[in-house]
């Protein structure tokens, strides 16, 4: 399971019977959502360990306020939707000499195609708007 601050995308193995398992799912949402409790306690659901980003971050030149702004405007606005819909996240990390870091999250992290997302998507919607990014880097 994966959610987002706007979304929630439920992956469950291809031989796993999806009418078995959404009860059990809606529910836990439900009482996530009517409770207000966590849906996961740190570092472990259900006996998995989830692994928690402690994020990579690139010390930005202040001189490059405004492209910063622009571009995080951009991606809440356009990337974040798009990606958004196909069950994974971006999160910004930061902007250095050209080269712009994000992190790709949920089903794009593992989406055999999110390469070409990254670069030719993503990347060339930024470039139009923000001539000053140069290139896209996933970390």
């Amino acid at each position: 399971m994966f959610f987002g601050r706007d979304f929630v995308s439920v992956s469950a193995v291809p031989s796993a019977d999806w009418s078995a398992l959404e009860p059990d799912v809606l529910g836990i949402l439900l009482d996530h959502f009517v409770t207000n409790t966590p849906l996961f306690t740190p570092g472990n659901a259900n006996g998995i360990e989830v692994s928690r980003d402690e994020g990579f971050a690139v010390e930005e030149d202040p001189a490059d306020a405004d492209i910063v702004e622009q571009i995080k405007e951009l991606i809440e606005t356009r990337v974040r939707p798009a990606v958004a819909q196909d069950g994974g996240d971006i999160v910004y990390r930061g902007y250095r000499d050209g080269r712009l870091y994000l992190l790709m999250q949920g089903a794009c992290s593992g989406c055999p195609s999110s390469a070409v997302t990254l670069k030719r998507g993503i990347e060339g919607l930024i470039r139009h708007y923000v001539p000053e990014v140069e290139s896209v880097e996933a970390v």
